[in-house]
């Protein structure tokens, strides 16, 4: 059970390991773009191009679904990056319902685990793979994988090592339930004293928008934490008091040293770099997207935009 790209390993090293893969459950088929067109999930492409059988259910509660389902008499189901199961469907194989989860639970419960643990500045996260039960990110751990952050890592790249590991600690997970050897332990039991269970709620776009009076270290992980997808973004102001937004996607920190101007003030030669002041720093934007533009380095930027520093960032 999965949708986007992230478990489209978890799924291809399953059948690369021979395991009978009676069935795909993945999101419906949905239209997208200008033109209408209609986009199947990556799991469902790699299901028919592998001659799997794929069901797509709009309400895991149907009955002509649950009674597919069924048929399908599987042993034991796996979830990587899908939908919130009622306990019908997760409690239906005999060998129950595990979930892959990128985080090391119990931090970085929810929809977003890679974003939140750059946007912290963490140096370590990690994979979980756990049984589901009747909340959201509790169950029982299996076995987990620790994955270092690099400073220079954002979510692209973290995502990519992630969906990698995932794939083979998916496999291991499979086998010592197969083999009767799981140990499961309750995630309380891997938090330390006094530690702070960090969540990792779905991000709404209100959240993307940039406060240029932070410190630089905590931009510079704001916005790799949020790049590619969905992007950082900050509202360009002119001297005529027309706004326009940008999305951000690289910035690196040039200075941690005060600056007297006010935060959101742009530094540039016009040419070669555009520096904004911060609460106490600069930070400068490496590359960045104009709304309905490609995204661009800063140099392409500022060919195109005469007087940007005239201009704010808000």
């Amino acid at each position: 059970m999965g949708t986007p790209e992230f478990a489209v390993p978890s799924l291809k090293a399953l059948i690369d390991n021979n395991y009978n893969v009676v069935g795909v459950i993945t999101a419906p088929d949905k239209e997208a773009g200008r033109g209408k067109k209609v986009k199947m999930s990556a799991v469902k492409i790699f299901a028919q191009n592998n001659d799997l059988l794929v069901l797509q259910p709009y309400k895991f509660k149907d009955d002509a679904f649950l009674q597919q389902l069924r048929s399908l008499n599987a042993d034991l189901q796996i979830v990587v990056a899908f939908r919130m199961l009622p306990e019908v469907v997760w409690a239906m194989p005999r060998l129950g319902t595990f979930n892959l989860h990128a985080s090391l639970l119990p931090q970085y419960r929810g929809a977003a685990p890679i974003n939140f643990a750059i946007i912290n500045g963490e140096k370590t996260t990690g994979l979980t793979t756990f049984f589901l039960d009747k909340n959201i990110d509790t169950g029982k751990i299996i076995k987990q994988e620790k994955v270092d952050i690099k400073s220079t890592d954002d979510v692209g790249t973290l995502h990519d090592k992630m969906m990698t590991t995932g794939s083979d600690l998916i496999i291991r997970t499979v086998d010592i339930i197969l083999e009767g050897k799981t140990k499961l332990m309750e995630q309380s039991s891997f938090v330390e004293e006094n530690e702070i269970i960090k969540n990792a709620s779905k991000i709404e776009k209100e959240f993307c928008s940039i406060d240029w009076n932070n410190e630089p270290e905590n931009i510079y992980n704001f916005v790799r934490g949020l790049s590619p997808y969905p992007a950082a973004f900050s509202t360009l102001y002119s001297p005529q008091e027309i706004k326009q937004n940008i999305k951000i996607y690289k910035v690196s920190i040039v200075s941690q040293k005060n600056n007297t101007d006010p935060t959101g003030t742009i530094i540039t030669d016009g040419k070669t770099y555009m520096n904004v002041v911060t609460k106490s720093g600069l930070v400068s934007i490496l590359e960045l997207q104009l709304s309905g533009k490609k995204r661009m380095k800063i140099e392409d930027f500022l060919r195109g935009f005469q007087n940007i520093v005239e201009y704010r960032l808000l």
